[in-house]
């Protein structure tokens, strides 16, 4: 009979453990499932991740490819607006005009007409205190009372 028990409780153990064993591959298969399922959308993730790192980088290219171009049309704005204020500011203001910007170049310019004007008040100045006649003296008559008399009838027949 001992033996007979001992089957039966051998049998039970066996069963229990089994059941064990049943509900922890279970629970592993869950476990997996959701691991699985987590795997997916983290690589779901990582996919737009790099499709918006690509849209980035393009947009970065387009954005240098557009900021080169500004370069160059700004370079050819300043270059075009210095002739033109060289043009406007014709004499020795149109050689003081320097500069690679815009700011620059209204600077030097203001700067070249600061000079030109002080160097006009300078010589108005100069100007003021040289007195010169406006012109010629009057004519008058010549004085005849030195003259002798012959030098006197010459002079009415030429001057007649």
């Amino acid at each position: 009979m001992e033996e007979e028990m001992g089957k039966v409780e051998g049998e039970d153990t066996t069963a229990s453990e089994l059941d064990n064993l049943k509900m922890e591959n279970e629970s592993l298969r869950s476990e997996l499932k959701s691991t699985n399922e987590r795997i997916f959308e983290l690589e779901k993730a990582i996919v737009e991740k790099d499709t918006g790192i690509e849209s980035v980088k393009q947009s970065l290219e387009e954005s240098r490819g557009m900021l080169d171009e500004t370069g160059k049309s700004l370079g050819a704005a300043v270059l075009a607006y210095k002739e033109l204020a060289a043009q406007a500011n014709p004499g020795p203001v149109a050689g003081m005009i320097k500069g690679d910007t815009i700011e620059e170049i209204k600077e030097s310019v203001e700067n070249g007409r600061a000079l030109v004007e002080r160097v006009k008040q300078e010589i108005g100045a100069e100007n003021s205190l040289i007195k010169v006649p406006a012109g010629a003296p009057a004519r008058t008559a010549p004085d005849l009372s030195a003259l002798s008399p012959r030098e006197k009838i010459k002079y009415g027949i030429e001057a007649g």
